[in-house]
This record gives structure tokens, C-alpha cells and sequence, in this order.
């Protein structure tokens, strides 16, 4: 069966302190994180990449790597797709508010894939690394038979995806007694790391508010299935809750507003239309969100490439 990874590599990284986080060298001959999960998704047997990126950073993606990769996925009979992330593109009817420059967010990064994906899809963040066992529980889960209504989810563990340099965001998980099935999944921002000075364990803050560090978190990797050969239906799903989003959150939050993707799945999961299946792994996810975080995010590959996870000459063993 055919299988899409998308990438979702279209965020400005305001966070970063300017450039083009993506695109920033992590590995020994200069891969950055996306050179790493193309290599797992393929690994894992994902047959379609999917770059969702914007139109302003197109020629520096394709120098950096959009070139390389290609080659690399042609080689392997891999096929590669560009979608383009814009600002501009709104539900018929609708504006782009005065003086918004803000991108509308990951649900709407997915949706402007809609054209170029026709199979079982799974999505993910650029900058994020997530470790081979998710994306091969992803593939597996993705070419069995599931019901249009289904969606998979791939787990972490809280306290394994913490910066140690400031806040970050992390969908955070309830499930069911079974640990199998999310009930509900909310986005939660600045989530910092607490470390216990008595203990040495690590804890999680958000504004305050102490969260379980065992929580499961989305780490935005997700996936959609096809049914019988037909076009991912979550995308209909996405495009109709993309014109509600405008009826009714842009116009209380105009400047800021953003259509996410836990936000419009949760919100599938309190209404039940859906289930999210949880796919659990004990990987330690790291990226790049503070320019700090880089240098430990270089020692982490050095260390799997020591380790024998990675080849020091990447795409070798596929």
C-alpha cells in the first residue's frame, strides 16, 4: 500500500532568533532533523514525501535540502511533492484580516497538501525529532483497515520533550483506562521543565500549574487513513472546519487566531464523530525551538550515530 509522510516545514520560527530553524545543521555532514525522519519514514516503508513549505523560502529549502532529497528518494523509488502553505489562502467568501501576518496553523499547513496526497498520510513538524519506533508504528497502523473516522496518534512522554532553554507547547493527552484511546487532547502552551532539587526527577509547569511529567503528548505526528483507494477523508474534514474557524475564531481573535490541528481533533473527540488510537513510544523527542537548544540537539545525533542507530553516512543502509 502507498504511504505519505508530510512534513510540515512552513513555520517562521519566530522563536528561533531569526533564520530559518529548519534548515539549521545538526548532523556530521551537515543533515538538519528532516534529513533524519526522511530516512526513518522511508525506513519504516513510507513510499511519498510531502513538503508543506511557503513560497518565500522555497529556493532556500531546495538548496539546503528540497535537491538532495529528491535525489535520495529517487534513487530508492521514493516520490517527493511540494505544497505551498499561504497566508492568503482563506475560505471562499472570507479576507485576510487588516494587518494579520501570522500563518493560519498547522490545519491549514495540511489542508494546502490536500491536492497532492490520495493514500494513507502521516504528518509531522520539520523540526522535530521523533526516533524510528513512531514512525514504524505510524506505517503499520496506516496500512491496515480502518474506518474513516479513525485516526492515530503517536504518543510521547511528556517529560522526554521538554526544552531545557524555555516554554514549549505540547498537546496534551487524557486517555482512557486502557491507555489505548485519547479522550481528549488540549494545547497547552509554555510548558517548562522542573527538575526536582530533592529527587533529581523531572516535572512539568504550565504558567503554574503542575501537569503529570508521564503524561502522553502530541508531538503533532499523526495519521490519517484512505478507505478502499479513495481520498483521506480527514482533508473534507479539515476544509469544512477551515470555514467554521473563519465563522467564528477569527472573528473574535482576528491578529491571532490559529486553526491547529490538536485543537480541531479534540474538538472531533468531545463531539465523538471520532477516535484517536494511541500509539505509545518511549523515544526521546529533541528540536530545535530556542537557538540554544542546538548544541545539545548536535551531541544527541553524534551520540545515535556512536550508538549504531544512524550510519555516519545517513541514507547508506536504506
Amino acid at each position: 500500500m502507498n504511504t505519505t509522510l508530510l512534513i510540515m516545514a512552513a513555520g517562521i520560527g519566530s522563536r528561533f532568533g531569526g533564520g530559518i530553524k529548519q534548515l539549521e545543521p545538526v548532523g556530521l555532514h551537515d543533515e538538519i532533523i528532516m534529513d533524519y525522519s526522511i530516512h526513518d519514514a522511508i525506513e519504516a516503508g513510507f513510499n511519498k514525501i510531502v513538503f508543506v513549505i511557503r513560497k518565500d523560502i522555497e529556493d532556500d529549502f531546495r538548496e539546503r535540502i528540497g535537491n538532495r532529497v529528491e535525489a535520495v528518494c529517487r534513487s530508492l523509488g521514493v516520490d517527493t511533492a511540494y505544497a505551498f502553505q499561504d497566508l492568503m489562502a482563506v475560505p471562499e467568501g472570507y479576507t485576510v484580516p487588516v494587518g494579520r501576518t501570522k500563518p493560519w496553523g498547522t490545519g491549514q499547513a495540511v489542508l494546502a497538501a490536500k491536492n497532492r496526497i490520495h493514500e494513507p498520510f502521516a504528518v509531522i513538524n520539520a523540526d522535530d525529532y521523533y526516533g524510528k519506533e513512531a514512525f514504524c508504528k505510524l506505517h503499520d497502523w496506516l496500512v491496515l483497515d480502518h474506518a474513516d473516522t479513525a485516526i492515530a496518534m503517536a504518543g510521547f512522554i511528556l517529560k522526554n520533550t521538554l526544552s531545557d532553554n524555555g516554554g514549549v507547547t505540547r498537546g496534551v493527552c487524557r486517555v482512557e483506562e486502557r491507555h489505548t484511546h485519547i479522550i481528549n487532547v488540549v494545547e497547552t502552551s509554555n510548558i517548562v521543565k522542573k527538575i526536582d532539587p530533592v529527587t533529581g526527577l523531572i516535572g512539568a509547569e504550565a504558567d503554574g500549574v503542575k501537569l503529570n511529567p508521564e503524561s502522553y503528548v502530541s508531538m503533532n505526528m499523526w495519521g490519517f487513513p484512505s478507505k478502499d483507494g479513495h481520498d483521506p477523508s480527514f482533508m473534507s474534514v479539515l476544509e469544512s472546519n477551515f470555514r467554521t474557524f473563519f465563522e467564528k475564531d477569527v472573528v473574535e481573535n482576528p491578529m491571532n487566531a490559529e486553526y491547529l490541528l490538536p485543537t480541531l481533533i479534540g474538538g472531533l473527540l468531545r463531539d465523538k464523530n471520532y477516535t484517536v488510537k494511541v500509539l505509545g513510544t518511549n523515544d526521546t523527542w529533541f528540536g530545535v525551538t530556542y537557538k540554544e537548544d542546538k548544541a545539545a540537539v548536535v551531541e544527541s545525533f553524534k551520540k545515535l550515530i556512536t550508538d549504531g542507530v544512524y550510519r555516519e553516512d545517513l541514507y547508506s543502509d536504506l
